[in-house]
């Protein structure tokens, strides 16, 4: 394989071909590895995507910690996935740290505009539209905080958002180092990560960060040192930090100076490519899953979560009927049985067991991944039967 001119297939054509390893980099791409004929098969985990899910979609929360214990290996970009992993699921995954292209990333190179000492630049980064990442609040959070300016680097695709002094949407990889280099730091407070990489980007520009103590923060920030940590959800916190680095420009050097030292030591793609190299192989040799039993899994799981996604749009809220035989008549009902939705319907009263039994996870007061993850391991295996 020419490596500087992958090939691009799509899966239909993929499927015709044999490959040594099959990697899945997203919960619900694992239902796809077995389409692929592979050596072994690899699971690529770059957060604990439960997390990403709120509280009231536990059904799903648990379908996507089932996916790790499906047998295939993991590799992981983090050390705190990989104790979760083995601490929660008893699997063990390889780390590759996340690289930094350092031909980008670096402080020599064009600005937008000049730091001006004194005065005090904000870079909030992330998509104004996913929860998460929490950019309306980051933008709020550094205007009250005091910065001088607030800039916004987001994939959203917007123009304009409170509070925000100037908006860079959409921006190609190698235009976003220019605006880095212009910024004194990013506040980059995401509820949930796997390792974020913006302030770390950042860090190779000559800036620092403000960082709520997120999963993953502390791969390469040490607070008080190259950056500063807030309490995730304290704003309280984080209007502090920001009013305290725009009154202390020598505090602010010093963390700038200290994230310097950081980024020189921080592995390059090159080096990173060698780490997960390293990682695929050793994950493909723990493998066991093969293709057989993935597509049983895919099958199984694909059409628990359809069950429960359909129930949820088709009668609100997410709220469950207060029988199962109930909720299969109102769906009835509601469909009709026309021709074209007769077969869902029927396809839905092959798992209403499923669902019966799903009742008893959801009912629990005290939600924990372990208990439905194990009553869910349950369902899936009986289901294979």
């Amino acid at each position: 394989m020419d490596r500087a001119n992958p090939r691009w297939l799509s899966m239909e054509a993929a499927s015709a071909e044999r490959f040594d390893i099959a990697v899945c980099t997203w919960w619900e791409t694992l239902f796809d590895l077995p389409k692929l004929d592979a050596g072994a098969y690899v699971y690529f985990v770059q957060s604990i995507e439960s997390r990403f899910y709120p509280e009231e979609e536990r059904v799903t929360r648990v379908a996507v910690e089932a996916t790790y214990r499906s047998g295939v290996g993991i590799v992981t970009e983090a050390h705190w996935i990989a104790g979760y992993l083995l601490d929660t699921h008893g699997q063990q995954a390889s780390i590759a740290s996340n690289g930094i292209d350092k031909s980008i990333y670096r402080e020599d190179g064009e600005r937008i505009a000049p730091r001006t000492p004194g005065r005090l630049r904000v870079l909030v980064e992330g998509a104004a539209d996913v929860w998460f990442k929490n950019v309306p609040t980051s933008v709020r959070l550094a205007r009250e905080g005091g910065a001088d300016e607030v800039w916004l680097l987001t994939t959203s695709d917007i123009d304009a958002l409170p509070g925000a002094d100037r908006v860079f949407s959409r921006v190609p990889q190698e235009a976003t180092a220019p605006i880095y280099r212009s910024c004194d730091l990013v506040l980059k407070l995401s509820l949930v990560e796997g390792m974020f990489g913006p302030p770390l980007e950042m860090f190779h520009c000559g800036g620092t960060a403000i960082v709520y103590d997120v999963t993953g923060h502390d791969e390469y920030i040490r607070d008080g040192y190259n950056a500063m940590v807030a309490r995730s959800g304290d704003e309280g916190d984080v209007r502090h930090l920001v009013a305290s680095l725009r009154g202390d420009p020598a505090a602010l050097d010093r963390l700038k100076a200290n994230a310097r030292e950081t980024a020189a030591a921080w592995p390059d793609w090159p080096e990173s490519g060698r780490q997960f190299h390293a990682g695929l192989l050793a994950a493909a040799e723990r493998s066991s899953a093969g293709r057989i039993e993935l597509r049983r899994l895919a099958d199984v799981a694909r059409d628990f979560l359809n069950a429960h996604w359909i129930e949820m749009e088709l009668h609100g809220n997410g709220q469950l009927r207060q029988t199962h035989e109930r909720a299969m008549e109102a769906l009835r009902d509601e469909l009709n049985l026309d021709p074209v939705r007769e077969e869902l319907y029927e396809r839905i009263r092959r798992h209403q067991a499923l669902e019966a039994e799903l009742q008893t996870i959801l009912g629990s007061k005290s939600w924990r991944v372990t208990a439905p993850l194990r009553a869910l391991t349950g369902l899936l295996h009986r289901a294979r039967q």
